[in-house]
Parts: C-alpha cells; structure tokens; sequence
C-alpha cells in the first residue's frame, strides 16, 4: 500500500508540473539569426530603449513595437554603446537601416530616420547586420507574446 501511495504521488506531482504554463523569454530571428530580445511596447520604455548601457552582448537586441506605422527616427541622447537600427513594416520586413550608429557625444543628437513608415524598429550591437548579411525585405521573427502595445 506504501508503495501504491508512493507511486501515485510521483505520477501526481509529474502531472502538475507538465501542466504549468511555459515562461519564454522574448526573442527574435533575422535573416536565420536568433537574438534574445528586450521588449519596448509602451511610451517610457520606448523613450528609455538601451539609454545608460554600457555593453550589448552579441546575441541580444531590443524590439520597439509600436501601435501604428509611420514615419520613426531614432537618436543616440545617453546611450554609450554603438548601435545597428532595423525599421520594419506591420508585416515585419525590413524596410530601412541605419548602421553603426555612433553614441551621442555633443547636444543635440543627430536623429537617424527610417527612409519608410515602420511599425517594428531593433536595435542591434553595430556590426550584427552587416555581419550576418541582413538585406531589406527581410523578415523579423517573433518569438513568444509581445503582449499589449501602447
């Protein structure tokens, strides 16, 4: 009987941990190239973005979603680190890129605009794109929820 019990509670136990939901987190794919990824799907952490970093590692990047497509720039005001910006459309391809954006050193910071309206925008460590061969009209890959934009 002790070991019935036993086994019924292993098999128990097994069945509530299948059951609990899955944590992914957020990441992103270009041009066969997986990234971990950072969301910005509201208005402060739109305006924050990489500000204050003083590193992005290689396989990572961050994702600005926005809730409509227009026209966007971006500009480098506090943030230390060079960068790749990638502006994507509502169906995520690549319509404009500005690289190796330098970091602001001088008030007012240049702003680097997207040549189309985008709804996506992924800041990438300066090099990435050109390093792994990105070309406009590529297609961003989401994986996992964005969750709601703002």
């Amino acid at each position: 009987m002790k070991r019935l019990s036993l086994v019924f509670l292993l098999v128990s136990a097994a069945g509530c941990v299948g059951a609990m939901p899955k944590t992914s987190t957020p990441a992103v794919e270009l041009h066969g190239h997986h990234f971990t990824t950072e969301l910005a799907t509201n208005e402060a952490s739109r305006e924050h973005g990489l500000m204050m970093r003083t590193e992005l590692a290689p396989d990572h990047s961050m994702l600005f979603v926005f809730p409509d497509t227009q026209p966007r720039w971006f500009w480098m005001k506090n943030t230390l680190i060079p960068l790749d910006i990638l502006y994507f459309d509502a169906d995520r391809k690549l319509v404009s890129m500005q690289l190796d954006v330098p970091p602001c050193e001088v008030d007012p910071c240049p702003s680097y605009p997207s040549d189309t309206p985008a709804r996506y925008v992924l800041e990438l460590p300066a090099g990435t794109a050109r390093r792994i061969g990105v070309e406009s009209g590529d297609e961003l890959k989401v994986e996992g929820d964005i969750g709601p934009v703002r």
